[in-house]
């Protein structure tokens, strides 16, 4: 008897991949992480997968969310909250550190755990400490799960503008001048600090940028004019993290490349151009992510500049052992010389992000973009590689 035409079953039917989107988490950038999370869901192909919303709470909770992007976007210019979206504020998710087991449990004080399911692959859009630094990503490793962009050491890298720098100078790729002071530096001889910043601003002039080392979405970063606001700056960025980096302006234009790894390797998108927003004394959050200073894509440059300026990108890239995505920054000098500004190994995702502008305008649109990310992180094990 044939059983070509006996209806199948549906419990034989291969299930679809799961996909954990993570994201808020315990840094500055949470408001901005939740934006991306719901940008990021409402472009995933719910033909073609399941997905599961994981929260992180500003103070580290893994909570269960409702699966509503339209909750997630910046509203009276506020930028929403994990906690506005969660499912309950007493239950809590747990992932699973068993690399044979993906099995992620739900549960409440005083209530059974429930099992909500195996978990294929995370897509992570947490900025900042504690999610985009590889502390998230070295969770995931020992837990076997697949993610999407870098590893442990690409992570941490992108995240320490400190040692990103380091790694580019050793590499060849040209980086603004810059200071560093240190937790301990700073706590043990704060004027001697204070004047090795004077120093610095005797050598490479005023004005400065004052900036947390390990912070993004211009967070906690302040230009400073002169010695007047200098302790001021210093406080601020210290809000943010204890060791700060103190960097020297730099005259000439900002313009932004992204990296997306393909099957045969990372390619280049076209740049686009920031200009110098006219509200703001600089790029800072506000100019980004609030007022939505539009950026030029892509960058007016010649051909010669833009093919040098994608190649640029795409050894930081590497330098940095990057995986998935990248955005790669950079000032283009009077003299015509590219000079790296940092990288960003999860970079803003939301609709109005560059990343995803960049790489409409090379054209890939922004759910061809999520859908190409988690099949690369699909693709690629966890563990050495």
């Amino acid at each position: 008897m044939s059983t070509e035409n006996l209806p199948q079953n549906p419990a034989a039917q291969p299930r679809k991949p799961r996909v954990a989107v993570v994201f808020g988490g315990r840094s500055s950038e949470h408001g901005i992480s939740t934006v991306t999370a719901g940008a990021v869901l409402g472009a995933i192909d719910r033909t073609k997968y399941d997905v599961l919303p994981i929260g992180i709470t500003r103070d580290g909770r893994w909570v269960l969310t409702a699966d509503e992007p339209q909750r997630m976007a910046i509203t009276d210019r506020r930028t929403p909250e994990v906690l506005d979206v969660a499912e309950s504020t007493e239950g809590g998710v747990v992932l699973p550190v068993d690399p044979a087991n993906r099995e992620v449990v739900y549960s409440e004080p005083g209530a059974v755990p429930k099992a909500l399911g195996e978990v294929d692959v995370v897509f992570p859009v947490l900025h900042g400490p504690f999610g985009e630094d590889g502390t998230l990503q070295g969770l995931l490793e020992l837990s076997g799960v697949p993610y999407v962009g870098s590893g442990v050491l690409a992570s941490a890298v992108g995240q320490d503008k400190d040692y990103m720098k380091r790694v580019f100078t050793s590499f060849g790729l040209k980086v603004g001048p810059y200071v560093v002071i240190r937790p301990r530096e700073w706590q043990q001889d704060q004027s001697a600090a204070r004047k090795r910043i004077v120093d610095f601003a005797g050598e490479h002039g005023w004005p400065l940028f004052v900036k947390p080392a390990r912070a993004g979405s211009s967070i906690g970063i302040t230009k400073v004019d002169g010695l007047a606001g200098l302790d001021e700056a210093i406080a601020e960025a210290q809000r943010h993290d204890p060791k700060i980096i103190v960097e020297a302006a730099l005259t000439g234009r900002e313009i932004e490349c992204g990296v997306l790894e393909f099957e045969d390797g990372p390619r280049a998108s076209v740049p686009a151009e920031i200009p110098p927003p006219s509200a703001h004394a600089y790029y800072d959050f506000d100019a980004k992510y609030i007022d939505s200073t539009p950026g030029v894509v892509p960058a007016p440059l010649t051909d010669e500049q833009t093919a040098e300026l994608q190649r640029l990108a795409v050894e930081a890239f590497d330098a940095a052992s990057c995986e998935g995505l990248v955005r790669a920054d950079f000032f283009l000098t009077e003299d015509g010389e590219f000079v790296i500004n940092e990288i960003n190994t999860l970079p803003g995702f939301t609709p109005i992000s560059m990343y995803p502008k960049m790489w409409e305008a090379s054209g890939v649109g922004y759910a061809e973009l999520v859908d190409r990310l988690i099949q690369a992180a699909l693709r690629r094990p966890t563990g050495l590689r």
